[in-house]
């Protein structure tokens, strides 16, 4: 059943543009691999593990990001040392207190924070791995320019409202 490459994002349809091609210059030097080869082998070039993660980062490349919260948070420029905050790491929610805290450039503040509880990082039921303190880049608006496959940042991270 051939599938509907239509609406491909065109990062994506290179990038099997880039398979075919070299799959048809290894046949012409005597060397032929199948596609699946030729996609490992671009996966490669392209710096990723195997051809499914970089069809999930191309993809993943093509989706608008998340709206913007309607409130504001904090600016990471806020944070300080032995702050408490909470937030979501890999989607997990977590309350803690930020250890080590430095400026990497404008508008991005790297943190380390300690949970109050280890936090799971590991989305399978039937595997878990539990972590107590984790360090992060964040942007202007609190949220690590490193994300998962489906576009979420890592971690974003608010300030702990005063009681």
């Amino acid at each position: 059943m051939k599938r509907d490459r239509g609406q491909e994002p065109a990062a994506l349809a290179s990038a099997r543009a880039q398979a075919r091609a070299l799959r048809e210059a290894l046949a012409a030097r005597g060397t032929p691999v199948s596609h699946s080869q030729a996609l490992e082998l671009v996966a490669h070039q392209h710096g990723a593990r195997d051809w499914n993660t970089l069809h999930a980062r191309l993809a993943a490349a093509e989706v608008p990001p998340p709206a913007a919260p309607a409130k504001a948070p904090a600016s990471p420029s806020s944070f300080g040392l032995r702050q408490r905050v909470r937030g979501r790491y890999l989607g997990q929610p977590f309350r803690g207190e930020i250890i080590a805290l430095s400026r990497v450039g404008p508008g991005r503040t790297r943190v380390t924070v300690r949970f109050d509880e280890a936090v799971d990082v590991v989305r399978f039921e039937s595997f878990s791995a539990l972590r107590r303190q984790v360090t992060a880049t964040l942007d202007g608006q609190g949220c690590s320019a490193s994300a998962t496959s489906d576009g979420t940042p890592h971690m974003v991270l608010r300030a702990e409202e005063d009681t």
